[in-house]
């Protein structure tokens, strides 16, 4: 996200979240930065020194999307350790132990994870905390197998520029005994967190989160700064895990809209309205459209929270709802679309052009599906002009990418 008017905000983020103790890094390193990598699956390019996992992902995004385009070089980090702010942790038992950590790449085979390389440090600290916690108050982790224990996962987000910490715990069941006590408790450990939400999962499900939530200390959510806006962020609502890098990518994705005041701007894919809201400054309006009910509550208190009057939330199919757009007459100046790795559709592509976008900002976090629309949204009219690579994944093997096309001239 963009705001280029609250360098305040921006330094805050910086400040609290990524402004570390680099790891060492050396030109070849003879043991693992984690003594579990190998196992988790998770890290691919972990031990590999930072610029050389640059220089890698930078020649994978040239072979597979530069017959497009420009491909602009990669935006890495400045200290590429402990960037996400959200953690997410198995629980289960071992040898007589209480575990916590995460799946064995294509298993469930609980791998124990004490810190991770990746993770925020005051997040991996509080489910140690927890893990800790649970002997004394005769708290079981849930067992798969027998259907037997209460707690299954403990997931926290943190939002890096205001400090704000939330603490989501997993239950099988809504009964959880001494709960008070153990929130009291949990809070005298780490008096940092400002709200504490059980959620209740009683399916048999490789699905984390559950339907029903009960908030057991604070207000349920908490709220983060990205270029200059708050964002309200629950437990289930999607917000970048890295928000340094967040920062470059929608500033950039802001940038290419080519805003100037006059244009209706549809963000598809809108979530909790990220990037919108930032948009909205620039434009004329914007129309948010986002198939998950939840999200679309965000994305509305985001708003009114942000003072943004020129924008409207509706919970429907991007796709559903360009059609009608279109068939009722209107149009959209820009499309902006962040869809999930599996990428868009061909139906998607064409209610673009039938809503006569002349600009599209494609922000994508999968790139041989970007890959794949490029060659659709060229058949239909459309100008791929470049394509920003961001390393938003640091020892991951992913990479997220912002695509601008433009409207062939007919």
């Amino acid at each position: 996200m963009t705001d280029k008017n609250s360098a305040k905000e921006r330094t805050a983020i910086k400040r609290t979240g990524n402004n570390r103790k680099k790891e060492p890094e050396q030109a070849e390193r003879n043991s693992s930065l984690c003594p579990v990598s190998k196992l988790c699956g998770g890290c691919q390019y972990l031990d590999m020194p930072y610029e050389r996992q640059l220089k890698l992902k930078q020649q994978q995004m040239q072979k597979l999307l530069g017959s497009f385009c420009k491909v602009y070089p990669i935006a890495g980090m400045e200290n590429p350790f402990h960037y996400r702010n959200k953690v997410h942790a198995v629980f289960g038992w071992k040898k007589g132990e209480v575990v916590s950590g995460v799946y064995q790449e294509n298993t469930h085979n609980l791998i124990p994870v004490e810190r991770c390389m990746i993770e925020d440090e005051k997040s991996d600290e509080i489910i140690g905390t927890i893990r800790n916690m649970l002997k004394s108050f005769k708290i079981r982790t849930y067992d798969e197998d027998s259907g037997y224990g209460l707690l299954r996962h403990v997931l926290i987000r943190r939002g890096f520029a205001t400090n704000e910490i939330m603490v989501v715990l997993i239950t099988a069941s809504p009964v959880f005994p001494s709960k008070n006590h153990f929130v009291q408790a949990l809070r005298k450990a780490h008096p940092e967190i400002t709200t504490i939400v059980q959620n209740i999962n009683g399916r048999g499900t490789s699905m984390v989160l559950g339907e029903k939530e009960h908030i057991l200390y604070g207000k349920g959510a908490i709220e983060d700064i990205l270029c200059g806006c708050r964002f309200r962020i629950s437990s289930r609502s999607f917000y970048q895990v890295n928000p340094v890098q967040a920062e470059k990518l929608y500033d950039k994705a802001v940038e290419l809209a080519g805003l100037t005041g006059k244009e209706v701007v549809l963000d598809a894919y809108c979530g909790i309205g990220t990037i919108g809201i930032i948009a909205a400054r620039k434009a004329k309006q914007v129309i948010g459209v986002e198939l998950n009910r939840d999200a679309v509550r965000d994305a509305i208190q985001n708003a009114k929270g942000n003072r943004i009057s020129n924008i409207r939330f509706y919970c429907n199919d991007a796709t559903r709802f360009m059609s009608q757009m279109a068939k009722d007459g209107a149009e959209a100046d820009v499309v902006l679309m962040d869809p999930p790795r599996a990428g868009s559709t061909e139906e998607f592509i064409r209610a673009v052009k039938a809503v006569r976008a002349k600009r599209v900002v494609y922000v994508s976090c999968g790139p041989e599906t970007l890959a794949r629309d490029l060659k659709v949204f060229g058949k239909l009219g459309y100008q791929a002009c470049g394509v920003w690579v961001y390393d938003m994944f640091p020892a991951v093997r992913h990479v997220e990418t912002v695509a601008l096309l433009t409207r062939k001239a007919q």
